[in-house]
Protein backbone atom coordinates (compact mmCIF):
# COMPACT_ATOMS: atom_id res chain seq x y z
CA UNK A 1 0.00 0.00 0.00
CA UNK A 2 1.60 3.45 -1.40
CA UNK A 3 2.11 5.97 1.61
CA UNK A 4 -0.61 8.39 1.50
CA UNK A 5 2.15 10.65 3.38
CA UNK A 6 4.86 10.62 0.21
CA UNK A 7 4.16 12.82 -2.69
CA UNK A 8 4.50 10.81 -6.08
CA UNK A 9 6.37 13.94 -7.26
CA UNK A 10 9.01 13.33 -5.12
CA UNK A 11 9.20 9.59 -5.16
CA UNK A 12 7.29 7.72 -8.28
CA UNK A 13 7.88 4.16 -6.77
CA UNK A 14 4.98 3.40 -3.88
CA UNK A 15 6.85 2.35 -0.79
CA UNK A 16 5.18 1.18 2.60
CA UNK A 17 4.40 3.73 5.06
CA UNK A 18 5.98 3.73 8.24
CA UNK A 19 2.99 4.04 11.28
CA UNK A 20 3.66 7.50 12.27
CA UNK A 21 2.04 7.93 15.88
CA UNK A 22 -0.48 10.69 15.82
CA UNK A 23 -0.05 14.02 17.77
CA UNK A 24 -1.09 14.13 21.21
CA UNK A 25 -3.92 16.31 22.07
CA UNK A 26 -2.97 19.59 22.57
CA UNK A 27 -5.69 21.53 24.93
CA UNK A 28 -6.11 25.08 24.29
CA UNK A 29 -8.34 28.25 25.06
CA UNK A 30 -5.23 30.80 23.41
CA UNK A 31 -1.81 29.97 22.18
CA UNK A 32 -0.72 28.96 25.38
CA UNK A 33 -1.40 24.97 26.37
CA UNK A 34 -3.21 24.07 29.33
CA UNK A 35 -1.81 21.94 32.11
CA UNK A 36 -3.85 18.89 33.11
CA UNK A 37 -5.10 18.28 36.88
CA UNK A 38 -2.17 15.76 36.74
CA UNK A 39 0.31 18.21 35.94
CA UNK A 40 2.54 20.85 37.74
CA UNK A 41 0.71 24.01 37.90
CA UNK A 42 3.27 27.06 37.19
CA UNK A 43 2.17 29.89 40.19
CA UNK A 44 0.18 32.69 39.50
CA UNK A 45 2.22 36.31 39.52
CA UNK A 46 0.71 37.08 42.69
CA UNK A 47 2.34 34.05 44.76
CA UNK A 48 5.37 33.82 42.56
CA UNK A 49 6.19 37.41 43.65
CA UNK A 50 5.54 36.50 47.88
CA UNK A 51 7.82 33.29 46.91
CA UNK A 52 10.42 35.80 45.67
CA UNK A 53 10.07 38.51 48.93
CA UNK A 54 10.33 35.05 51.26
CA UNK A 55 13.62 34.03 49.50
CA UNK A 56 15.11 37.32 49.89
CA UNK A 57 14.10 37.93 53.09
CA UNK A 58 15.59 34.34 54.05
CA UNK A 59 18.43 35.40 52.06
CA UNK A 60 18.98 38.80 54.46
CA UNK A 61 18.41 41.10 51.63
CA UNK A 62 17.72 44.87 52.68
CA UNK A 63 15.23 47.48 51.88
CA UNK A 64 12.23 45.01 50.27
CA UNK A 65 9.82 46.31 47.73
CA UNK A 66 7.31 44.79 46.41
CA UNK A 67 5.58 46.83 44.07
CA UNK A 68 1.84 45.94 42.05
CA UNK A 69 2.08 47.77 38.47
CA UNK A 70 -0.19 45.42 36.78
CA UNK A 71 -2.26 48.67 36.13
CA UNK A 72 0.35 50.85 34.88
CA UNK A 73 2.58 48.51 33.06
CA UNK A 74 2.42 46.50 29.99
CA UNK A 75 4.70 44.36 30.36
CA UNK A 76 4.66 43.21 33.90
CA UNK A 77 2.34 42.43 36.78
CA UNK A 78 4.97 43.07 39.80
CA UNK A 79 8.33 44.49 40.28
CA UNK A 80 10.35 43.26 43.20
CA UNK A 81 13.36 45.60 44.45
CA UNK A 82 16.16 44.69 47.07
CA UNK A 83 19.67 45.98 48.13
CA UNK A 84 22.52 43.66 48.25
CA UNK A 85 25.46 44.77 50.55
CA UNK A 86 28.20 43.05 48.81
CA UNK A 87 28.90 41.62 45.72
CA UNK A 88 29.01 38.26 46.62
CA UNK A 89 25.07 39.05 48.74
CA UNK A 90 24.12 39.84 45.34
CA UNK A 91 25.10 36.61 43.68
CA UNK A 92 24.05 34.43 46.20
CA UNK A 93 20.52 36.12 46.48
CA UNK A 94 19.87 35.35 42.82
CA UNK A 95 21.23 31.83 42.88
CA UNK A 96 19.23 30.79 45.98
CA UNK A 97 16.14 32.67 44.49
CA UNK A 98 16.80 30.60 41.46
CA UNK A 99 17.34 27.23 42.51
CA UNK A 100 14.31 27.38 45.12
CA UNK A 101 11.98 28.29 42.38
CA UNK A 102 13.56 26.13 39.85
CA UNK A 103 12.10 23.45 42.66
CA UNK A 104 8.75 24.97 41.86
CA UNK A 105 9.17 24.48 38.56
CA UNK A 106 9.46 28.09 37.69
CA UNK A 107 11.97 29.38 35.89
CA UNK A 108 13.47 32.44 34.72
CA UNK A 109 12.67 33.87 31.14
CA UNK A 110 16.12 35.96 31.29
CA UNK A 111 18.96 37.12 33.97
CA UNK A 112 20.64 40.14 33.37
CA UNK A 113 23.65 41.50 34.93
CA UNK A 114 26.28 40.28 37.01
CA UNK A 115 27.22 40.60 40.76
CA UNK A 116 29.78 43.10 40.20
CA UNK A 117 27.77 45.60 38.15
CA UNK A 118 25.55 46.44 40.84
CA UNK A 119 22.51 45.49 39.50
CA UNK A 120 21.13 42.03 38.62
CA UNK A 121 17.35 41.67 36.92
CA UNK A 122 15.58 38.46 36.67
CA UNK A 123 13.16 38.28 34.45
CA UNK A 124 9.89 35.79 35.60
CA UNK A 125 7.56 37.10 33.09
CA UNK A 126 4.65 38.63 35.32
CA UNK A 127 7.18 39.09 38.05
CA UNK A 128 10.46 41.28 37.69
CA UNK A 129 13.33 40.85 40.21
CA UNK A 130 16.14 44.06 40.52
CA UNK A 131 18.87 43.10 42.84
CA UNK A 132 20.81 46.48 43.60
CA UNK A 133 24.00 47.65 45.20
CA UNK A 134 23.45 50.70 47.95
CA UNK A 135 24.84 52.89 45.35
CA UNK A 136 23.13 51.81 42.11
CA UNK A 137 19.63 51.60 43.96
CA UNK A 138 19.96 54.96 45.21
CA UNK A 139 21.35 56.06 41.04
CA UNK A 140 18.38 54.42 39.46
CA UNK A 141 15.55 54.86 42.11
CA UNK A 142 13.28 52.76 40.81
CA UNK A 143 10.68 53.43 43.28
CA UNK A 144 10.43 57.25 42.93
CA UNK A 145 9.93 56.07 38.69
CA UNK A 146 7.14 54.30 39.40
CA UNK A 147 5.82 55.82 42.57
CA UNK A 148 2.22 55.49 41.01
CA UNK A 149 2.96 52.13 41.37
CA UNK A 150 1.02 50.31 44.52
CA UNK A 151 3.00 49.40 47.36
CA UNK A 152 2.48 45.65 48.21
CA UNK A 153 5.34 44.79 51.07
CA UNK A 154 7.68 47.02 52.24
CA UNK A 155 10.21 45.37 54.23
CA UNK A 156 13.28 47.61 55.84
Amino acid sequence: MPCPYSSPALSPTPRPCAKIPPDPPIYQLTNLPILLSTEVRPLNAQTLSHNVVDILDNKLAENILLLDIGEISPFADYFVIATATSDRQSQALVDAMVAELRDQKMKPLHIEGDRTSGWQLVDYGDVIVHIFSPEQRAFYRLEDLWSDAKVVVRMQ
